[in-house]
Order: structure tokens, then C-alpha cells, then sequence
């Protein structure tokens, strides 16, 4: 089935990003933009359900539609759309707060209460949509719209453990689609600070595992975690490269983390490329064949060495003096030792 995914308008390239990487996580097919100004993007979908999935994934998006009907050249509206009337809302698409304006949303408006149903805007059963996506003017139904407010519930300033410097919930989602995380999935954080990404890839259902030099900050992280209502398998005290493999068994599917950087991060006197470098290829015998590292660095760090394969990299403008840069990368031969920079 053709669905169309409303995406949000912060960090546009991250947003679509984001969906390809969700939709193929949840098995469909991502069909791209109607043109490079949409804020709409296709994707093939089995069934409903799964739309209704993909909503609960994507932080960097609204609502998901489906088309049900179009306006015909005499201005009529076909009325098969729209299955058995009951209460609605209408809106146009893109401009939630304009409806009642609208000629095309007051066409079909009209054209739902002549079939016997109801507008309702307070509370209404279904909402639709009035608007052009690609071609003419179009009816779409809503199949799911996207719980943002969920990420402000998990913001730093509600969590138990707080710290000034921490990564925003909807971004950590965001890392967590990246590597395609869910049910079923191992992942691991090197660094796991207060444990923004492993909260994110455990509410997908993922399981997950933290590891960070700090007592403090995996007690803190286990304290969010609890308070948002998920678990870790486990949570280490140890330098991310050296904790002992039998604490943690089995192969991981993903490596999501945010390692340290700047004056307000602790290395230890290690240069941050030094220690990221070392850590991920402590880690790369353990991963499986397709699985992905995310990172989340500055947009002037280094790449990784030849071991790897950078796949995506996205620059998201923090502040005024931050640029975050959102890498995807895949092991190239993960089971191997990491190759030596010019071997």
C-alpha cells in the first residue's frame, strides 16, 4: 500500500533520512519526495499496521496518510473514499490551523455530511486532509499521526538524572532509527552517559546494552531508564574498549553512541578520534554482518579509518558553535581485525 509520510520541517535532509531508514526497519519501501521542495515522502507499506508502527518510530515527522479520494473537473467530489461516514475533521494538508478557510476543505466537508456524516473538530473519529501532494488536489486519511509530544516528556529537564550537556530525545530517536533498532535487536553504547540513546532503541524494543567509565553516570542512566519504564540487559562500569566480552554475550546488531567531545567531555587525556577509533574496533569482531554504527560527532571530526564504510552523514546545526553530524557506518569485514591506516 501508498502511503505518504508528513515530515517535520527541523533538519529536512535528517528527516527524510530518518524515514528510509525506518520504513526499510519495519519492512516496506521508501519511494522518496514528489519533488525536492515536497515535505511529503512515499513509501510502500504492507498494510496499515504497519504505518501505524512507523509513526511510533519517527521523531522528525507528523502524520502518515493515505489517499482516498480526488476532486473531479465539475467540482465533485467521488464519495467511495470515504467508506461510512461518521465524525470528521477536515483540514488542509500542511496548514492544520486554516481549515475553516479552505474552499477545497469546505468542498468536502459538505460532500461528508451529504453522505450523512459529521464534522467534528473537537472529537472527531477520523481526520482528513485536503490537499496536493503530487498532481491535482486530493482527500487523504490520516492513518497515524506521530506522538511528538512524547519527546518532550523525555526531555533532560524531566528525567531524574540530569546533566547539562545531554543528547535531546527526539535526536536520540533519530540515531536509534538510523541503525534500524527494534524488537529483537541487540545494541550497544560505548558511552552511554545518561542513557538518552539506549532509552530511545529500548523503548523500539531493542535490547540494550551501556557501558561508561563513570559510576555516576550509570547509576544516573539506570535511574532514567527506570523512570521511563524500560531496562538494559546491562549496564557497565569500564572503559568503553576493555569491558569483558562474557559480561556481555552474543553479537550486536547495532552500535549507537554519542562519544565524547569538547572541554565538557571526559577522555581521560586520549584524544577523542584516538578513543572513538579504539573503542569501535575493539567492538567490530563483535558485530553482526549487517549491522550499523552510528555516530553522533562534530561535523570537523575525522573519519574512521579504512575498516569502514561510511554510508550516511548528515549535519544538523546545534548552536551558533556547534554543527552535530550524524554518521552511519557498516563494518566492512566486521569478523576480521580492523585493518592498519596505510597498510
Amino acid at each position: 500500500m501508498k502511503f505518504f509520510v508528513e515530515l517535520s520541517r527541523e533538519a529536512p535532509e535528517l528527516a527524510q533520512s530518518e524515514a528510509a531508514a525506518a520504513v526499510a526497519a519495519e519492512g516496506g519501501r521508501w519511494l522518496g519526495l514528489p519533488s525536492p521542495e515536497s515535505r511529503f515522502a512515499e513509501v510502500d507499506l504492507a498494510t496499515p499496521a504497519a504505518a501505524e508502527r512507523l509513526a511510533v518510530r519517527l521523531a522528525l515527522a507528523r502524520r502518515i496518510v493515505v489517499p482516498i479520494g480526488r476532486f473531479s473537473a465539475d467540482g465533485g467530489i467521488d464519495p467511495g473514499g470515504f467508506g461510512t461516514p461518521s465524525r470528521a475533521s477536515f483540514r488542509p494538508l500542511g496548514h492544520p490551523s486554516s481549515g475553516a478557510f479552505d474552499a477545497l476543505v469546505a468542498r468536502a466537508a459538505k460532500a461528508y455530511r451529504e453522505l450523512g456524516g459529521r464534522v467534528d473538530l473537537d472529537d472527531p473519529v477520523e481526520r482528513l486532509w485536503v490537499g496536493s501532494i503530487s498532481g491535482p488536489p486530493a482527500i487523504y486519511r490520516e492513518v497515524a499521526a506521530i506522538d511528538r509530544s512524547s519527546y518532550e516528556r523525555r526531555r533532560m529537564s524531566r528525567l531524574p538524572f540530569q546533566r547539562p550537556v545531554a543528547l535531546p530525545p527526539r535526536l536520540a530517536r533519530v540515531a536509534a532509527n538510523l541503525a534500524r533498532v527494534g524488537r529483537g535487536r541487540r545494541v550497544l553504547d560505548p558511552f552511554v552517559g545518561t542513557g538518552a540513546l539506549v532509552a530511545e532503541s529500548a523503548l523500539l524494543g531493542a535490547t540494550v546494552v551501556g557501558i561508561d567509565q563513570s559510576p555516576t553516570m550509570i547509576r544516573g542512566a539506570l535511574r532514567n531508564l527506570a523512570y521511563l519504564g524500560v531496562s538494559a540487559e546491562r549496564l557497565v562500569v569500564a572503559d568503553a574498549a576493555s569491558a569483558d566480552p562474557d559480561a556481555v554475550p552474543g553479537d550486536f546488531d547495532a552500535i549507537v553512541t554519542d562519544p565524547p567531545y569538547g572541554r565538557a567531555s571526559t577522555t581521560l587525556g586520549e584524544p577523542p578520534t584516538a578513543l572513538i577509533a579504539r573503542v569501535l574496533n575493539a567492538w567490530r569482531p563483535r558485530l553482526r554482518p549487517d549491522a550499523r554504527v552510528v555516530l553522533i560527532v562534530p561535523d570537523s571530526a575525522p573519519p574512521l579509518g579504512p575498516s569502514w564504510r561510511l554510508e550516511l552523514g548528515v549535519k544538523v546545526r546545534a548552536h551558533r558553535s556547534l554543527t552535530r553530524e550524524f554518521r552511519v557506518y557498516r563494518a566492512l569485514d566486521p569478523g576480521s581485525p580492523p585493518a592498519i591506516p596505510g597498510s
